[in-house]
């Protein structure tokens, strides 16, 4: 019989689902190798830790897709914990990114085999949304640690490009080593410095306001001049 606490009727507290989240997570780690990241390792950890199906479906709703927010978000916190030796301020931009994103491949490495089994089923179709999401999640971390305070759109499109480089990073280092997946890395950003150099200077919000002008003088008639 098991000495893990069960729930009651009642929802459980913050406290008690945190931590039984993460030992769940710990058990699917060393499940997933052998039954693959799926309903069957779900109920494999859940029944290591002493819960019930009722007690699981409380805990991890969405199943397989919540153990794989789970290890994501762990393996960011664990990137960030080794990024918070490194003196941001010291670096270029670059190479502040280049480490944010060695870090955050190096994070899965601990759990390698676990890691690529919920990568290949986040690459699943029906998956891809939380990979997206997760994904975006992890840039928006990076990018804080990096420096950046953009508020306009460059927040949103430096997320992107981010993410966009993340999840074919984080694939190769997994499935095709630390090497690759620093070359692979290294000649992205070469590509987004590229971008960025090339988007100084240039007036992106023009054609929006053309827009509005139009829209106002269709409203209220052209201003009268002065």
């Amino acid at each position: 019989m098991t000495d893990a606490p069960h729930l009651s009727n009642e929802t459980p507290g913050g406290d008690w689902a945190d931590r039984m989240e993460q030992t769940v997570l710990d058990a699917a780690l060393g499940l997933a190798p052998r039954l693959g990241w799926n309903s069957r390792m779900v109920r494999a950890a859940c029944e290591a830790c002493g819960l019930s199906r009722g007690e699981e479906e409380l805990l991890l709703p969405n199943g397989a897709r919540d153990l794989a927010a789970l290890l994501s978000r762990r393996h960011d916190d664990r990137a960030l914990a080794t990024l918070a030796e490194v003196d941001a301020k010291s670096l270029k931009m670059r190479e502040r990114i280049a480490a944010a994103v060695s870090a955050r491949m190096e994070a899965g490495v601990a759990d390698l085999e676990a890691t690529r089994r919920c990568a290949a089923f986040l690459a699943l179709p029906p998956n891809a949304d939380l990979g997206l999401k997760l994904a975006w999640e992890s840039a928006d971390q990076l990018w804080n640690w990096a420096g950046d305070t953009a508020t306009d759109w460059n927040h949103y499109s430096k997320r992107a490009i981010l993410s966009g480089i993340l999840i074919p990073a984080l694939t190769v280092r997994w499935f095709d080593g630390r090497e690759a997946a620093e070359a692979f890395v290294a000649a992205r950003i070469e590509n987004v410095m590229a971008f960025e150099k090339w988007k100084a200077g240039k007036d992106f919000d023009a054609p929006l306001r053309k827009v509005t002008d139009v829209l106002s003088r269709m409203r209220y008639g052209a201003k009268a001049e002065t």
